[in-house]
């Protein structure tokens, strides 16, 4: 209580009733009277009383807006730790993934390689370009799943003949058509 707390700041500080009544501008008895709760001092008087005993008010009213703040720094604290730490678990899934995409791109990368750039899907062939040789010439044929076919320095009769055996819907019997055709023709393809 107010009083309590003036008794206990005023013989901390050494003074007496008369002492802290005159830095305070009240008589002894006004200060019995707050010591004993019988009264108690107005605003003005307050401010006053905190100045002669080296407090602040809400210490002298005994408030404790300290324990509030630091409850409230503490709460801070707790939800900013909470928010780190969920922040952190995002951080390794997203970490996780770009190192997931990084691992898919070179194994696509390292099959693409290995299988020429012919891209399978379901052992599906949608593109594939060919280089074979007949006495020593080369010809370079390029074939798509959209009735692509192109071969440059083909001769018609060697395209017409190509284009025969060659099935758009099954690419990779169409390769094997077309290096059988060239082994046939004492030619070979890589």
């Amino acid at each position: 209580m107010l009083g309590e707390k003036i008794l206990e700041l005023r013989k901390k500080q050494g003074l007496s009733q008369e002492q802290l009544g005159e830095k305070v501008n009240v008589t002894r008895q006004t200060i019995s009277n707050w010591e004993l709760n019988e009264t108690a001092p107005n605003p003005k008087q307050l401010k006053l009383l905190s100045k002669a005993l080296n407090v602040s008010i809400d210490e002298l009213l005994d408030n404790e807006r300290k324990e509030v703040l630091m409850n409230r720094v503490s709460n801070t604290e707790r939800l900013a730790g909470m928010i780190i730490k969920i922040l952190k678990v995002f951080g390794v899934i997203f970490i996780i993934y770009i190192v997931f995409i990084v691992i898919a791109m070179i194994a696509l990368g390292i099959y693409s390689f290995k299988t020429n750039g012919k891209i399978e899907t379901d052992n599906v062939l949608s593109s594939a370009t060919m280089i074979c040789t007949i006495n020593n010439e080369q010809y370079q044929i390029e074939l798509g799943i959209d009735n692509y076919f192109n071969c440059d320095n083909c001769s018609k009769e060697m395209k017409k003949e190509l284009k025969d055996i060659v099935d758009f819907n099954n690419l990779k019997d169409s390769v094997n058509n077309i290096e059988e055709y060239f082994t046939n023709n004492d030619g070979s393809c890589d």
